[in-house]
């Protein structure tokens, strides 16, 4: 007995091994090797990462490995509230959540292919009625009788080649890669969220700004027609100059309000509601500040980090496997099958050992004359996974690239602002001083040299709020690039507090700047310009509708 089996599994290794030669695909030692399976196993791609990041010398730059709430280090209760919202409420984010369903599912379809494939369970009843004219002469017994059956039938293909062991393992790293989806749409939200509230606090500051300069330019109009109505020596070219300053600072308004709206938009779209208006809701507040320092870790971390370059490994993991998957069919199909049932003209009987009938025995089906379909099949597998190869190097590399972009961003935005925070400083300066009270009834006043230094101050505040709002985008870029963020799914989900009814104004009209400039401009009607005894009080001009 103990050398039959022997002798069996000999002549079956020896069979194995005559068909591998035949088909000529892989060797017997690969199909050992592999598990008992034809075709190539999956080894994870290189992929060109560098050492370091080009300013980690820099000191604005830290190590640090936990970015799973990086949008924290604002410290803008605003910001959490949009962020936990968003995560609870985003449609994409959902969408990406049944996907993952989706291939769960499929995994589970792949799985039970391993077993028997086929398993009926079959019944049935027929009453039947045989002609009495046949060629064999005319029938002996009844013509009418009844006909009940009753079996099961299984076929089973064995998975010799390991084609259903790796529908399975292609199965679960599409898994894997639905996963990362989910993942990347996180990611992507969370940086869409802060990016879009960034961006609707900076035109809030760009607006508080040409708001200041729309009243300053509304008053130096006013005081500019009354000195040329009462003689000063204003010409009407002083008064148009100013006011075409002041139109093209109004338009500069509408402009930003379109922004803001079409930010405040997109933010309710991230958060799962329709287009409302956000004013009430979020109201007004300063540019999120960000820290001096941007933690950050080692590059090799985007492989760990970014969920999309993960998503494209596993997908090139999963169409190595269809490779294998193709090349099962060079060989035969080998299968078991059976049939167990029992037929009987009469129901009591049906049951009864003389009404069993059974078949079971292997089978094999192998397909020959394919005319190159099988060995082209493998080819396209082949060439796909090698595509796909190239699309995991070219998502690390372009990870690389956002995260150095965002990098020097944030550094070199520190350094802009710094530089136009002292700009800004220097042409206030120069608008107080040609606005002093010596000044303003010299008849030389150069109104021409006025309206250029209020203009390059409208230019330098509108280019720093810019600034300090690319910093913060310039972290948010990072995070985002870093892929920091989707860890937020594997602890407790956020809870979601009601945003609070702030004030639509942080910067009340009455500033102690404005407030100087406004007494500076707009001296009281019934008081003479003392550097001009003789001119008479000014009159006083209508009240303008504010811009």
């Amino acid at each position: 007995m103990f050398r039959t089996c022997i002798f069996r599994r000999s002549v079956l290794a020896l069979s194995v091994g005559a068909i591998l030669s035949l088909a000529g695909c892989t060797s017997v030692c690969n199909y050992f090797h592999n598990g008992f399976k034809v075709g190539p196993n999956y080894c994870q791609p290189l992929a060109p990462v560098a050492k370091h990041w080009i300013d980690q010398a820099d000191i604005g730059v830290a190590n640090c490995e936990d970015l799973s709430r990086w949008w924290t280090v604002f410290h803008d209760p605003t910001l959490d509230r949009l962020i936990a919202c968003s995560y609870r409420q985003n449609l994409s984010l959902r969408e990406a959540g049944f996907r993952i369903l989706q291939a769960r599912a499929l995994l589970g379809v792949a799985r039970g292919a391993i077993f028997p494939q086929t398993q009926n369970a079959t019944g049935g009843y027929q009453r039947i009625s045989q002609s009495q004219n046949t060629v064999r002469g005319p029938l002996q017994g009844t013509q009418f009788y009844d006909q009940w059956n009753g079996g099961f039938n299984l076929a089973w293909e064995l998975d010799f080649w390991g084609r259903f062991r790796r529908a399975v393992i292609a199965a679960d790293d599409q898994l894997g890669a639905s996963v990362a989806d989910y993942d990347q749409v996180l990611v992507t939200l969370l940086g869409d969220v802060a990016s879009n509230y960034v961006q609707i606090r900076t035109d809030q500051e760009r607006l508080r700004y040409l708001r200041q300069n729309v009243t300053i330019l509304g008053l130096v109009l006013k005081w500019t027609e009354r000195r040329e109505k009462v003689g000063f020596r204003t010409t009407p070219l002083d008064v148009h100059q100013t006011e075409s300053n002041l139109e093209q600072t109004v338009s500069g308004v509408a402009l930003l309000e379109m922004d803001l709206r079409v930010a405040e938009n997109r933010l309710c779209v991230l958060m799962g509601i329709p287009p409302v208006d956000l004013h009430d809701m979020l109201g007004e507040d300063l540019i999120p500040t960000p820290p001096p320092e941007l933690a950050i870790g080692i590059p090799a971390e985007l492989l760990r980090r970014r969920p999309d370059v993960r998503r494209a490994e596993r997908q090139a993991a999963a169409q190595s496997e269809a490779i294998g998957i193709a090349a099962t069919d060079f060989y035969p199909a080998i299968s078991i099958g059976g049939t167990l049932g029992w037929q009987s003209m009469n129901f009591p009987d049906l049951f009864g050992a003389q009404s069993l009938n059974s078949n079971v025995g292997p089978s094999f089906q192998w397909k020959i004359l394919n005319y190159g379909r099988i060995a082209n099949n493998v080819r396209y597998q082949d060439a796909k996974f090698q595509e796909l190869v190239i699309t995991y190097q070219r998502t690390v590399l372009q990870a690389a690239e956002e995260a150095e972009d965002g990098l020097v961003t944030f550094l070199q935005a520190q350094s802009r602002t710094r530089h136009l925070d002292r700009s800004v400083a220097a042409a206030s300066a120069a608008v107080k001083d040609m606005f002093l009270p010596t000044a303003i009834g010299q008849p030389g006043f150069d109104f021409n040299r006025f309206a250029l230094i209020e203009q390059n101050r409208i230019v330098q505040q509108d280019l720093l709020a810019q600034s300090r709002g690319q910093i913060a985008q310039g972290l948010v870029q990072v995070y985002r690039a870093l892929g920091g963020g989707w860890e937020m799914r594997q602890g407790p989900a956020p809870e979601v507090t009601p945003l609070p009814e702030v004030p639509l104004s942080v910067v009340p009209e009455g500033n102690e700047e404005l407030q100087k400039l406004r007494n500076l401009l707009e001296p009281p009607s019934n008081q003479a310009t003392p550097t001009n005894p003789g001119a008479g009080p000014l009159p006083t001009p209508p009240e303008l509708p504010r811009p």
